[in-house]
């Protein structure tokens, strides 16, 4: 065979080679050839189950929805954390203090009935919901939501447990109920606050996930543009008041704020506004957006019907928050320290008084005053990131489960949640629902193990 028909005839047998391969790969991939896939992983590196991420794939027109049998349910090489929780971790031993001796029996979860919203029943990394009344606006739906990531987050680590939720705004275990050797132990009841006078155990609230109503994103969204909107004005550049913006309505002690907005006849420093939810959502709440509101070197915080989320969002925008010291408390706030993070204002006859001092001392003490307003959002923006929201959650549920005196079992009504159907059965009913669950959605497993608990106070 001459030289050029030699190299013909391998020119032929290459392409005909590589022909084949190409249709082998094309078939491949639409059969899900088992070989292929074999060839393929050992050209790329292998990752550890931890770094692979969810499945996420649905079809919200199937009326058949059922959660998917794949996820991961244990973390394979999950390394200790060398991170060390936030303070405010501690107040988890003190919230459950109450039962730490006796322990938590079925009779006292049951008696929880009577003020609870839903009652989740986590079982072998599963979660289960037995909706007992209805809340205001989507609350219970992104409080479930939200516990759904952390077992996604760390799959096969949150243990079995049973317990009762209300979404209210208000406490409903009154130690006044409880106390007395005829006293019947208290049920736990897992809750957004308490107070001085209430035994509810503190729980991150809705809207770290998401507040679609009002059309605040979950809180890594919403933390990140709240630190650009910190760049858009210096702290000396802002305005030299105190600024409020919302629900007057809810509250006596807002009522009572309002009458120190400025007026023909007194200057309190303060520039009190009104938040009309209703006009906003009819103009796209292009004029309630949170990193559009650090324009003012103080912010002003105080409580709604009970504690307001709006304190995360107060606290990280650099301005010195004048906290009006509130009765009721989150989970987070325990660890914020007066004239650290915050000014103190008490809530008297000379509320007004006050904030206007306060200004007068904060413009005249820059220095101090910036310092003060930068270490709350430094606190906030450190502190209070997911990680540490999810870490909370963690310890808590996890402590929570040692004092059972039984074992969980799924109850008679309740249904298996899981982040794709209730991504499909609420986004069809309000579009910007589905958008905040799938935007605040954990996209794979944690490789390290929660932070590392403090000890009790």
């Amino acid at each position: 065979m001459s030289l050029g028909k030699r190299w013909a005839a391998i020119t032929i047998f290459i392409l005909f080679f590589v022909i084949s391969f190409v249709y082998w790969i094309d078939n491949s991939a639409l059969t899900g050839n088992y070989f292929f896939r074999t060839f393929v992983n050992t050209l790329s590196p292998r990752k550890s189950s931890a770094q692979v991420e969810f499945p996420f794939k649905f079809n919200c027109s199937n009326t058949n929805l059922t959660c998917p049998t794949n996820h991961p349910v244990t973390i394979e090489k999950a390394e200790s954390s060398p991170v060390a929780c936030p303070e405010y971790m501690r107040w988890i031993h003190e919230d459950l203090r109450p039962w730490k001796s006796a322990g938590i029996t079925r009779d006292m979860v049951e008696r929880g009935r009577d003020y609870a919203t839903f009652r989740l029943v986590i079982v072998k990394g599963k979660a289960y919901v037995e909706q007992i009344r209805g809340t205001f606006q989507t609350r219970d739906i992104f409080s479930i939501w939200g516990i759904l990531q952390l077992l996604r987050l760390y799959p096969g680590k949150v243990p079995d447990l049973e317990l009762m939720f209300v979404c209210g705004d208000e406490t409903v275990v009154k130690k006044r109920d409880h106390q007395g050797l005829k006293a019947t132990s208290a049920p736990p009841v897992f809750n957004y606050c308490e107070d001085d006078e209430t035994l509810d155990i503190v729980f991150p609230d809705w809207s770290f996930w998401g507040w679609p109503e009002v059309d605040i994103k979950p809180w890594g969204t919403t933390l990140e543009a709240l630190k650009e909107g910190n760049k858009k004005i210096k702290w000396k550049d802002r305005k030299p008041y105190a600024f409020w913006k919302g629900n007057p309505y809810v509250s006596q002690k807002r009522v009572e704020l309002m009458k120190c907005n400025r007026s023909n006849k007194n200057d309190w420093n303060v520039r009190l506004y009104t938040q009309d939810w209703g006009k906003e959502s009819r103009h796209g709440f292009k004029n309630s957006k949170l990193e559009d509101q650090c324009t003012h070197r103080y912010k002003i915080y105080i409580e709604g019907k009970t504690w307001s989320v709006s304190e995360k969002y107060i606290l990280a925008c650099n301005s010195m928050t004048l906290l009006l010291i509130p009765q009721y408390h989150d989970f987070f706030t325990r660890s914020l320290v007066p004239m650290q993070h915050y000014w103190p204002i008490k809530i008297t006859n000379n509320t007004c008084r006050d904030l206007k001092l306060a200004v007068e001392l904060g413009n005249n003490h820059t220095d101090k005053a910036q310092e003060i307003g930068e270490a709350g959002s430094k606190f906030i923006q450190e502190k209070l990131k997911m990680d540490f929201v999810y870490d909370y959650m963690f310890h808590l549920l996890s402590e929570y489960s040692k004092l059972l005196k039984f074992e969980p079992t799924i109850p008679v009504g309740a249904h298996e949640v899981c982040s794709e159907t209730m991504a499909c059965q609420e986004g069809n009913k309000f579009w910007r629902t589905k958008n905040f669950m799938v935007e605040s959605m954990v996209k794979s497993p944690r490789n390290t193990l929660p932070c590392t608990m403090p000890p009790p106070l």
